[in-house]
């Protein structure tokens, strides 16, 4: 260890190897390092401001010891510095170096690599400068030449043209700016009437559906009633073109019966009708009678048929006495003359109504002769049948019945005629 040497040297300030300074850096004087800080004077003066930042600067020494192992290299000792302990070259080194970095964007000292790398980049930059300087001045020169070459009267007219259509146009937009607020005012008048009439429109979409509903259900209900109309028209021409008679009563035969409105009148032994039918058909009977003198307006004398249904019966007007149109069978019945008399009496009242009509010289005639409760058959021979039912057989009884029912028809007939006439001439 006692020969190791020990030394104080500078690093890079870029990749911080060691550094071994050139012997000429030993003999710098005073005036020389004056020479090196005249860029940082300023009107003959220092700048204090430099000087007062450069210990910032200041690039400190450190000592280097050999390594006692033989091999060449170095430990750093020590990167510490005391003023009292560094020679005088050892200062004039830092300031130097310090001077250098306070003028400068690169700390120094350097090592040749990293110098010549430096002046590589710096190199580089400044033919960059001097290209940007060149277009530069190139581009100065051409705006001097272009200058030279304007006609500024006709250009500072140009612009006063410029200007006054500048300040037309801003009236222009001033005006339209104007236009547009009162548009954008009419339009929002128009929203709001637009709005309003949709919905008067959507009112007048509601009532006009309500009233189309309406309508469509009246328009149905008139179809409905002109359909019931036309229905009711038809069942009224119907009802013209009918005979009221024809309809209500049916006469006709059937054997040795006459038959009004399905109800036999009559009776035999080989066919013992009941009584309640017999009686239904004297109660049609009488108001077939009755019907028909009530057509032509007329009043029987001495007496007057009161239809009654299956109890029917005739009134003596001078008597008040009623003779009834209906029996009941048993022997009783048999003598009871009651029954005959209301049978003779309606047979005057049949030759009431046929003398009535034959007195208008209509040429109305029954088929069957009548004579005091007896028909007459006036085909040859001629025979008289009478309607009591009191010594009198079933057959006679029932023929007598069915030659009154025949003429009932015929005066129903002439009845009809005359009514489908009169109505035609009414029409």
């Amino acid at each position: 260890m006692s020969d190791s040497k020990s030394f104080v040297n500078f690093s890079c300030q870029r990749c911080l190897q060691p550094l071994n300074l050139d012997e000429s850096l030993n003999n710098l004087d005073e005036h020389t390092i004056a020479d090196l800080t005249l860029q940082i004077r300023r009107n003959n003066e220092v700048d204090l401001d430099m000087q007062s930042t450069s210990l910032e600067h200041y690039v400190p020494p450190f000592r280097m010891s050999e390594s006692g192992n033989g091999i060449n290299g170095f430990m750093v000792i020590s990167d510490g510095w005391e003023t009292a302990s560094l020679g005088h070259q050892l200062h004039v080194k830092a300031t130097l170096f310090d001077l250098l970095s306070n003028n400068s964007d690169v700390d120094h000292p350097l090592c040749d690599e990293c110098t010549d790398s430096l002046l590589e980049i710096m190199d580089g930059q400044l033919k960059q400068t001097e290209a940007e300087w060149k277009d530069y001045n190139d581009y100065l020169k051409k705006l001097e030449d272009d200058k030279e070459d304007l006609n500024l009267e006709g250009l500072e007219k140009e612009l006063d043209d410029w200007k006054q259509e500048q300040s037309r146009l801003l009236q222009e937009l001033s005006s339209l700016q104007k236009e547009e607020r009162a548009m954008k005012e009419e339009i929002d008048v128009q929203e709001r009437e637009k709005e309003r009439l949709e919905k008067e429109q959507d009112v007048y979409w509601r009532e006009y559906t309500r009233y189309r509903k309406d309508l469509m259900t009246i328009e149905e209900q008139m179809k409905f009633y002109e359909c019931q109309l036309a229905y009711t028209q038809s069942q009224l021409e119907k009802l013209k073109k009918t005979n009221i008679f024809k309809a209500t009563f049916h006469i006709s035969d059937s054997g040795q019966f006459g038959i009004i409105n399905n109800f036999r009148l009559g009776r035999l032994p080989s066919a013992p009708v009941d009584w309640s039918e017999i009686n239904a058909a004297w109660g049609q009977t009488v108001l077939l009678l009755s019907s028909l003198a009530r057509k032509i307006s007329f009043n029987f004398q001495r007496y007057r048929l009161v239809p009654y249904g299956n109890h029917s019966y005739v009134e003596v007007l001078d008597d008040q006495k009623v003779l009834p149109l209906y029996g009941s069978g048993g022997f009783r019945f048999l003598w009871d003359t009651k029954f005959d008399a209301a049978m003779v009496a309606f047979l005057d009242c049949l030759q009431q109504f046929k003398e009535q009509v034959e007195k208008g010289n209509t040429g109305f005639c029954l088929p069957y002769r009548i004579d005091k409760g007896k028909i007459e058959d006036t085909a040859s021979p001629p025979h008289a049948y009478s309607i009591k039912i009191q010594f009198n057989s079933e057959e006679h009884w029932t023929k007598a019945l069915k030659y009154m029912l025949t003429n009932l028809k015929w005066a129903l007939t002439w009845i009809s005629s005359q009514f489908s006439e009169d109505k035609a001439e009414g029409q």
